[in-house]
């Protein structure tokens, strides 16, 4: 039992001092930029090593410097409730449970794809169930500064733990600088500032309503965005953040 005993202590000194490491460095980015995220430098490797060369864009520019239009259409379209919730928005998560379950219920349900006949090109699988997420401003920043994009329960929990840290030790303010300087617009195209410059050649400072509109709905899927600028949804979509904006709240 002895050996097991040391090995489990082992185990939680070192869960203790990572949590210590996360909160030490979550204090420093209060005042100091974060020069990079986990997912930016996971993102760079990629790009690094599957092609041509690293082309990368990222300027890191105050809150002031960063239109509202941008911070109040961002928050229309993925947390309306970003100003007043703790980090978590309970009730968001619980309906992307209910969704999720639903679909992965549909999906059990669907006939098994039969086998093609002799000289006759073979049916398309269905596709998987899409799978709705519920994340927070905070939690997004807290999983793409820290973590892997893997989703398993460890990470989940984890992600718990440092999206608290954040709102305990960083203001709703600085959560929302830091996710609008770091978050991907892009393949190589981090932040408000590099987006607006990238997209439509002005500073962040300066971006539109419709133009921040269009910029908060690529969220979900940047890269895809960019190559289908002409997408009838991303049209549609940002006339009806731009019609939310009014009533999105600035921390």
């Amino acid at each position: 039992m002895k050996p097991l005993l040391r090995w489990l202590a082992l185990v939680a000194v070192a869960l203790v001092a990572l949590q210590l490491f996360f909160v030490a460095r979550i204090a420093t980015m209060a005042v100091v930029a974060p020069q990079s995220s986990s997912f930016q430098r996971s993102e760079a490797w990629r790009l690094a090593t599957e092609k041509d060369g690293l082309h990368w864009r990222q300027q890191w520019v105050p809150y002031s410097q960063i239109s509202d239009n941008l911070k109040r259409a961002v928050i229309a379209s993925e947390d309306d409730g970003f100003s007043n919730h703790d980090g978590v928005d309970w009730d968001a998560l619980e309906k992307a449970w209910e969704k999720n379950a639903k679909a992965e219920e549909r999906a059990a349900k669907q006939k098994p794809v039969p086998k093609a006949a002799a000289g006759k090109p073979a049916a398309k699988p269905p596709k998987p169930p899409k799978v709705v997420g519920g994340s927070t401003i905070t939690q997004q920043l807290a999983k793409n500064l820290f973590l892997s994009g893997e989703r398993t329960l460890l990470r989940k929990g984890q992600e718990f733990v440092l999206t608290m840290v954040l709102e305990q030790l960083l203001s709703k303010q600085r959560i929302l600088e830091m996710y609008l300087n770091s978050v991907e617009w892009g393949e190589g195209v981090f932040g408000a500032e590099a987006a607006a410059q990238h997209y439509f050649r002005k500073p962040a400072s300066q971006l539109s309503t419709l133009e921040s509109a269009r910029l908060a709905v690529m969220l979900p899927r940047p890269r895809y965005y960019e190559k289908m600028p002409n997408s009838g949804y991303l049209a549609s979509r940002a006339e009806v953040i731009a019609g939310r904006m009014g009533s999105a709240q600035l921390p």
